[in-house]
């Protein structure tokens, strides 16, 4: 879960670098109103710092976001003090209230520990949606998808400060461990160092259907969009 430095690292890096938020959610909307044309309300869990909240409101109708860390909700309230926003696990929330369509982005599904959590995250999120609603799930990559010992690398520059990331990911088993250091430098407080360690589940294409269809959910995997690694959308039935 993000903290309060990483969460503001993660605001400034994504913002500075231009994250297209609008464009993604178009081609999410697209699936969804392909689904069902009504869609008017949009629940989006693992929200983070709310990029997609905006646009979703503008594509679809009413939207809210649930996220598990407090610091990732405090900056979108920031920037969305309009919009619902509620802390909460995706394997486990209850709103107590359904919803036309449910999304769940940027691999964020990738970051529960198993095949059982997989399952009872999708069945969560069916719970929050009407009959006829959809659910749209960007999954992590796939075992035969990952590259394994990438490395990634950028600088950007937010507000004074010059950020350098630079990542390395490899395979241990059926997950992938990314090692993340920053180096941030600003003119006030120097140069620090910040290191995190982000790990995901490379679930199988047929770990995640089973687990739509379990939940009651008719999965479509749309290869491709976002950003390659697809997008599930399952119609609760």
């Amino acid at each position: 879960m993000y903290g309060a430095e990483s969460a503001k690292i993660y605001y400034a890096q994504h913002t500075a670098r231009g994250k297209d938020y609008l464009a993604e959610a178009e081609v999410v909307a697209e699936q969804i109103h392909q689904r069902f044309p009504g869609a008017s309300s949009v629940l989006d869990v693992a929200c983070g710092t709310g990029g997609h909240l905006k646009p979703f409101t503008e594509l679809i109708g009413p939207t809210e976001g649930i996220d598990l860390s407090e610091p990732m909700l405090e900056l979108a309230r920031v920037d969305m003090p309009d919009i619902p926003l509620h802390t909460g696990d995706m394997r486990s929330f209850d709103l107590g209230r359904t919803f036309d369509s449910l999304t769940c982005l940027f691999a964020s599904i990738g970051y529960v520990d198993s095949v059982d959590e997989l399952n009872q995250s999708l069945s969560c999120f069916a719970r929050h949606v009407v009959p006829g609603g959809v659910v749209a799930v960007e999954p992590w990559w796939f075992p035969e998808t990952y590259v394994d010992r990438w490395v990634s690398s950028d600088v950007v520059e937010w507000e004074g400060t010059t950020i350098a990331r630079v990542a390395h990911t490899v395979r241990e088993g059926d997950t992938s461990q990314m090692q993340v250091h920053y180096l941030l430098a600003s003119p006030s407080d120097g140069v620090r160092h910040v290191r995190e360690v982000h790990r995901a589940m490379l679930f199988t294409r047929k770990q995640y259907e089973t687990a739509f269809e379990q939940a009651g959910l008719r999965p479509e995997y749309v290869p491709g969009v976002l950003s390659g690694r697809g997008l599930f959308v399952g119609v609760r039935v």
